[in-house]
C-alpha cells in the first residue's frame, strides 16, 4: 500500500472499441494534433493498430522515395533508421495483413500536397 496517500495521475482511462482500454494523457492531443508542418513524420505506418499510425498525415498523402525511386507499396517507413517496409504481391498473412519485406537504404518522405494556408491571399 502507499500509506493511505492518493496518487494523482494525469492519465485517464477511456474505453475505445470492444474491450479495449486506452490510457490517454491530457497533453497527448497537443503532440498529435499540433499544427502540421510541411515535413512528414519521422516514422509512419498505414496500419491503424500501429503506434506510428497518423491519419492526418495519411490524408494529406505522403510520398516515399527509396534509393531515389518512387515507391507506392510502402506500408511503414522510418527516416532516421533508414528503412521501409513494403508489401510483397497480393499475399496476406493469417490475420489479413499484407506480407511485407523490410529493406534498408536512403529514404525520403514528402507530402504530395502542400498544406493550405489558413488565411486566403487576395488575387493580384
Amino acid at each position: 500500500m502507499n500509506g493511505g496517500r492518493v496518487i494523482a495521475s494525469p492519465q485517464r482511462i477511456e474505453k475505445r472499441g470492444p474491450g479495449r482500454l486506452w490510457a490517454t494523457h491530457p497533453f497527448s492531443a497537443l503532440s498529435k494534433a499540433a499544427v502540421m508542418s510541411d515535413t512528414p513524420p519521422d516514422r509512419l505506418s498505414t496500419n491503424p493498430k500501429s503506434p506510428f499510425f497518423n491519419a492526418e498525415a495519411l490524408e494529406r498523402g505522403v510520398g516515399i522515395r527509396f534509393k531515389g525511386i518512387e515507391k507506392t507499396n510502402v506500408e511503414e517507413y522510418s527516416l532516421s533508421e533508414g528503412w521501409v517496409r513494403m508489401a510483397v504481391g497480393n499475399s496476406r498473412d493469417r490475420f489479413g495483413n499484407p506480407m511485407t519485406v523490410k529493406a534498408s537504404g536512403p529514404v525520403e518522405a514528402y507530402f504530395r500536397d502542400i498544406a493550405e494556408p489558413t488565411e486566403e491571399q487576395p488575387n493580384t
